[in-house]
């Protein structure tokens, strides 16, 4: 199967890379965001640069990507009726004897506390391991974001450690939980 061409799919949702004609269910998904819940939550955007031509880009850029073994995107859509809910990405750290990658999340705010990030994480993972071949997934936590750890947690991630100053965010290095999961 083509790598841009992968469907996951899981009791309420299609996790799947983003094609043109998802441009409106896509910006409505962000256009929909309620105000910002907690530090790490974006809130609303602003989304007049979002045009569909950047977006059909972005879409390249992710096939390329994808095809380079570096980026794996996807978008989160319910099942129900194709309503853009978040995105997953793996990006690839090391291949060779190691098969390393690490794990991106995020459920836009309206959706949350409804399981959707809990649901697309663990089938996303199986997948990772089933057809991308990983043996390792990390993800890679501020120490203070509760919600993305106790997702990581509930799909079975365990902490590993805390590497110091491990991202460059918000103008300073910042500390950053690692966990992780390998294939069984």
């Amino acid at each position: 199967m083509n790598k841009c061409s992968y469907r996951i799919q899981s009791e309420r949702l299609v996790i799947r890379p983003l094609e043109g004609e998802d441009y409106f269910v896509w910006l409505a998904g962000y256009e929909n965001r309620l105000p910002a819940q907690h530090k790490y939550d974006e809130g609303t955007v602003e989304m007049s640069r979002y045009t569909e031509e950047w977006f059909q880009l972005e879409i390249d850029n992710h096939r390329r990507l994808a095809v380079e073994d570096k980026l794996y995107f996807f978008g989160i859509f319910r099942k129900e009726d194709n309503t853009h809910v978040g995105a997953i990405d793996f990006s690839t750290l090391l291949r060779d004897d190691f098969q390393w990658a690490r794990l991106g999340y995020m459920i836009h705010n309206q959706y949350w506390r409804r399981g959707y990030g809990k649901e697309a994480v663990a089938a996303a993972i199986t997948f990772a391991f089933d057809k991308l071949n990983y043996h390792r997934i990390e993800a890679h936590i501020n120490l203070d974001n509760t919600p993305s750890i106790k997702c990581a947690e509930g799909v079975g991630m365990k902490f590993e450690c805390i590497r110091k100053g491990f991202i460059y965010e918000n103008d300073a290095w910042t500390d950053h939980l690692i966990y992780y999961i390998n294939a069984k």
